[in-house]
């Protein structure tokens, strides 16, 4: 069949030898160009071309004896910087903005509890003791330092006994705590022998003395909180006293128009006396003595049970940085007129151990914020004055009748909310709050005081003024029922559906959703402790912050460590989970980092609180609220030399902080996401380097 087309010719020449079917010219210029492309790389990468060296984030030890690399990893190796782009001069790239360090007067600087800004505002009701934060021309653009001869903290829980004199150079509570047994000056150390006005034999016997009357073992109270001191005397129970002085005093009064506004800080001698007398003529409230901030707390913590303490900023005795220095959690904060900065129905348990309070004053308005906070059936503990009077009034320099007329007072007020007195019994005495507020609600009509609350959120408390009305509990149906949901015991509420999640009372928020994220931070924090191998050594950090916690996951990830975290719900937040938070057994508190436009707010915690700072989309919250480095300014102040700093954010944000942040005496580092180098969502690892602030003939 000649000239017949064969059918399997075009498939034949599929296989055909390779050369018969290729095109050599064409393969020729190919394998040239790829060669001369391969050498061109090698020429570029080699001696052609400077050699870049990437960043390892290191902190300079405090004994300078050595260097330290807490972040390190499978990242460390990563080089961010860029090989190909235009010439950063010619391309005009910003120059890297050093901030300088503050006076060393600002040391110890808390911007919303200055003592000189404080003294504008109203002494009644210690209003001037409140938050009152800079206006933006008062903000410092400046690095808070360490004073002379810091040390980093004792890990713990030798911290818990032990701190360094120069971290806080405060010999003042020696003195007037001499006879408590709780604070003695050994060389360069501070001890705390664990003694107090209310615990001579120690905070432990203490506690075992509560433990007796309500149990602190079987789970059920897992969240404290311990008021620290307060107002114990007023300008008008004192007035009738101090107006049979008054003729006494008229030759001080050019002295005492000097110093009408130093209180707590009288000096000595007789400056000292005019002061005081000032103080109390002018009609100021004032502190006659403190309690012992957080030793309780930080005894219960072998128990399992997490207390928040607070108390006012001191003029000279510091008990909170004490407190924080020791590794306890606390903060500045004081009963005067606006909300406790917590959710309702968010602890177990809360405390006044000499605390010196006027619970009956005002309405009683002191103890019905106590009764916002506390969760249904939770105590209320009273030591110290008015109780056991009986016994100790002549020690205490007041008469029967006052101290009678005190303790009338206070329980009823206690009776007016529907407390339960559980037991009295030598100086101590415990309430407890009904479970609901069925039987309550039944009685306002024969106690016509105070009256449930009709509009105000009960979670809401930043700048929020306290009312003369009781918070109402979530409805009940039963009066064995327990208002929003029973509580899981210790330590199963960290894992369990809090019962806020589950009755759908947060936006958004379902059981799936809660569970979903508690597994998201686990997974999250195992890979932060691939890069920061530090953050798997115990004792390494802490205090940490966790300063936008939504669920409080991070924590929760974290609660097989010796450490604890402040978890801040931001009030610009879309959801309010606070009180999520607390009934997972964790603590925290409000924060807004803005007040108004472009002006921020600082925390209410002293300069180098915290080992470690956790900001999750921190900076894209507040993305045109507030200025970037005002948020990073007030990071710095509050971490300690060689802490660390985690930073997730949008890569875009990532590279602004970093810029900013090199001029802070950071060292950064910019590293993927979890999930891999395709997330937009990176991670800034800083590490604070060591420095403070020069000493006597020492430059800094």
């Amino acid at each position: 069949m000649a000239g017949a087309t064969n059918p399997y010719s075009g498939v034949w020449k599929l296989y055909q030898p390779f050369w018969k079917r290729t095109n050599l010219l064409r393969l020729g210029v190919v394998a040239i160009l790829c060669s001369a492309s391969y050498i061109l790389g090698i020429w570029q990468h080699g001696s052609g071309a400077t050699s870049v060296t990437s960043t390892v984030v290191t902190a300079v030890s405090c004994d300078r004896n050595q260097a330290a690399s807490p972040i390190t990893g499978r990242a460390a190796a990563l080089d961010f910087a860029v090989h190909h782009g235009a010439d950063q001069a010619a391309a005009g790239a910003p120059s890297v903005r050093e901030f300088p360090a503050c006076d060393i007067k600002y040391s110890e600087y808390t911007p919303c509890e200055d003592r000189d800004r404080s003294l504008r505002f109203d002494r009644e009701r210690l209003i001037y003791r409140e938050r009152h934060c800079p206006t933006k021309g008062e903000l410092l653009k400046c690095l808070i330092p360490a004073p002379p001869g810091y040390r980093n903290p004792f890990p713990w829980p030798a911290s818990r006994e032990t701190a360094w004199f120069a971290n806080v150079p405060h010999k003042e509570l020696t003195v007037e705590k001499a006879v408590q047994n709780w604070i003695h000056v050994d060389g360069d150390k501070f001890r705390f022998p664990g003694g107090g006005t209310m615990f001579p034999n120690g905070a432990d016997a203490y506690i075992d003395d509560i433990d007796r009357l309500i149990s602190l073992s079987d789970g059920s109270i897992r969240t404290a909180v311990d008021t620290g001191c307060g107002v114990s005397g007023s300008f008008y129970s004192l007035l009738p006293l101090f107006m049979l002085f008054l003729p006494a005093f008229r030759f001080w009064m050019p002295a005492v128009q000097r110093c009408s506004g130093q209180l707590l800080d009288f000096g000595h001698g007789e400056s000292r006396k005019i002061c005081l007398f000032s103080a109390m003529i002018l009609g100021v409230q004032f502190t006659l003595a403190f309690a012992v901030v957080a030793s309780w707390g930080a005894y219960l913590l072998s128990r399992n049970v997490l207390t928040m303490s607070f108390a006012p900023r001191d003029s000279h005795e510091a008990q909170v940085q004490f407190a924080l220095e020791r590794g306890v959690p606390a903060m500045i904060g004081v009963l005067a007129s606006i909300r406790l900065p917590y959710p309702s129905r968010a602890f177990d348990m809360a405390h006044c151990s000499r605390c010196l309070i006027p619970w009956h004053l005002y309405d009683g308005q002191y103890l019905i914020e106590v009764d916002r906070i506390l969760r249904p059936g939770g105590y209320w503990i009273l030591s110290g004055p008015p109780v056991n009077w009986k016994r100790h009034w002549k020690g205490w320099d007041r008469t029967r009748e006052d101290l009678n007329h005190e303790q009338s007072a206070i329980e009823a007020v206690a009776r007016s909310l529907c407390w339960n007195k559980l037991k009295e019994k030598g100086d101590i005495a415990i309430w407890q709050k009904p479970i609901n507020h069925i039987s309550c609600k039944a009685n306002r009509k024969t106690v016509r005081s105070p009256q449930f609350c009709q509009s105000q959120n009960p979670d809401t408390a930043w700048y929020t003024k306290m009312e003369s009305c009781i918070t109402p509990l979530p409805e009940a149906v039963r009066v064995e029922e327990i208002s929003g949901g029973e509580l899981k015991k210790w330590p199963e509420r960290l894992t369990a559906v809090p019962p806020r999640i589950a009755r759908g009372s947060i936006d958004g928020a379902t059981p799936e959703v809660f569970l979903q994220d508690t597994e998201l931070w686990k997974n999250r924090i195992g890979y932060y402790k691939t890069v920061i191998n530090q953050l798997g050594q115990k004792g390494r950090y802490r205090n940490l912050l966790d300063m936008n916690a939504k669920f409080g996951g991070f924590a929760a990830a974290l609660i097989d460590d010796p450490l604890w975290v402040m978890n801040i719900v931001p009030t610009a937040a879309d959801v309010n989970t606070l009180g999520v938070i607390y009934e997972r057994g964790l603590i925290g508190t409000y924060q807004d980092w803005q007040v108004t436009q472009f002006t921020c707010e600082a925390m209410s915690t002293y300069p180098r609180t915290y080992d470690l700072l956790h900001a999750d989309s921190v900076f894209t919250l507040y993305k045109d609220r507030c200025e970037m480095e005002d948020i990073l300014l007030e990071m710095d102040r509050i971490l300690r030399p060689e802490g660390t700093v985690i930073i997730r954010d949008d890569v875009d944000a990532l590279v602004k902080i970093k810029s900013i942040a090199d001029g802070m005496r950071w060292n950064s580092r910019i590293m993927d996401h979890e999930d891999g180098p395709l997330q937009r969502e990176k991670l800034l690892l800083v590490v604070k380097t060591y420095w403070t602030a020069p000493g006597p003939n020492q430059e800094e």
